[in-house]
């Protein structure tokens, strides 16, 4: 069943009538909450490839060696080691062959794993958006054509963890900058925009249009086309610590753009049509990303390689880094006529990433990799789903 992300009275009934809907209860705060019991039954089917889903359960084991053995991992009421996180994701691996069916798959999943589900947002739903690699038009100089930097981190730029602080601020961390002895919080994006980095020889390359370069910002990666035809892959390398706005619920809330219509793909086409408004509605957002220059695939959270269709983001505050999950909801697929269709989407994918506005036990994205079918399933993806995560099984349960 496809859910809208507004809700209307029909669907409610509906919800209600199949008792799908849960009581509203206060947002998830810590991990022990995040993950609980199955609601109601489902049947795990992966629609994906083999060769995909291995690929990405070695970024995790990649990344799962680099840890301490003891280092735990909170599934909930469940405590499991990294040690015990990569010796179920080895087995598991070594047992994915080509041309396994969905069946069989899942059966090998649930041999070393047992499954427990996301609790949700304050609705109790889990809202799934996806993620790209936009593709946009830069120079490593500037010129009268390139005119908006692209700009690496500043060297004034303070990152605190806080965890040392408090076991509550688990994967928290404050930007800022020193003004005298405090420590403030760091520069807007109409600030910076307005020149506060000038002279700091920050700029990596210089971007064609502003839109694009802040639609590569929300993504945290990209690719640079130059002038020559060659590309370059930049990624997320820090941000200025300001929360993320949504510039799409701001043009919802003056009336510009309806809710039911709005998408990435809207909201490029409002801003084309209205330039004069353009610096406005990106100044409302004053979160500011800083990017470095990659040399391989796009990294995630986790300094691994993310996999297109098999890595997820979720809030690192709330569920294991690293971990199988298995996800339940609605992609779209562009017809031959040119026309939006959707079709489910239920696959085992890999807990690989975070992001700014990926907040809470009932939020997922998804990354889609790069071309037209990654940009059309990242611009309109506002889909309700399930969330699972998937527990390695003590040895005694094996």
């Amino acid at each position: 069943m496809r859910l809208l992300p507004a809700l209307s009275w029909a669907t409610c009934l509906l919800l209600l009538a199949t008792g799908c809907s849960r009581a509203a209860r206060p947002p998830v705060t810590r991990p022990e909450e995040a993950l609980v019991p199955v609601s109601h039954p489902l049947e795990l089917s992966d629609d994906g490839d083999a060769e995909t889903l291995r690929t990405a359960i070695a970024q995790s084991l990649s990344w799962l060696k680099a840890q301490s053995a003891e280092q735990r991992f909170v599934f909930g009421q469940r405590t499991v080691t990294a040690a015990e996180m990569r010796s179920a994701l080895e087995r598991l691996s070594a047992r994915i062959t080509t041309g396994l069916s969905p069946a069989e798959l899942t059966r090998r999943v649930l041999e070393d794993f047992e499954w427990m589900e996301a609790a949700g947002g304050e609705d109790g739903t889990v809202l799934f958006t996806g993620y790209y690699e936009p593709l946009i038009e830069a120079s490593l100089s500037q010129t009268g054509e390139y005119t908006t930097p692209i700009h690496g981190p500043p060297g004034d730029l303070l990152e605190i963890p806080l965890e040392p602080f408090a076991e509550r601020f688990k994967a928290e961390r404050l930007f800022g900058r020193l003004d005298g002895r405090r420590v403030v919080p760091y520069w807007t994006r109409a600030e910076i925009r307005g020149g506060k980095l000038a002279g700091q020889k920050l700029e990596l390359a210089w971007a064609k249009d502003a839109v694009a370069l802040f639609f590569l910002e929300v993504q945290g990666s990209g690719i640079l086309r130059l002038p020559d035809g060659t590309e370059r892959r930049v990624g997320y390398a820090a941000s200025n610590g300001r929360p993320y706005r949504s510039i799409g619920s701001l043009l919802i809330q003056e009336g510009t753009i309806p809710r039911e219509a709005m998408s990435m793909q809207a909201l490029r086409t409002w801003l084309a049509l209205n330039p004069a408004q353009c610096t406005r509605v990106l100044d409302f957002n004053e979160s500011y990303v800083f990017f470095r220059f990659l040399e391989g695939a796009s990294v995630g959270s986790l300094g691994r390689p993310v996999t297109p269709g098999r890595s997820i983001a979720t809030d690192a505050r709330l569920f294991p880094r690293g971990a199988l999950a298995y996800i339940q909801t609605d992609r779209p697929v562009a017809t031959a006529d040119g026309q939006v269709t959707w079709k489910p989407l239920s696959r085992f994918v890999l807990n690989q990433d975070t992001g700014g506005a990926i907040r809470g036990a009932g939020r997922v994205d998804v990354f889609w990799g790069r071309g037209p079918e990654a940009e059309l399933a990242a611009g309109m993806m506002k889909q309700k789903g399930r969330l699972l995560f998937l527990v390695p099984r003590s040895p005694q349960a094996r």
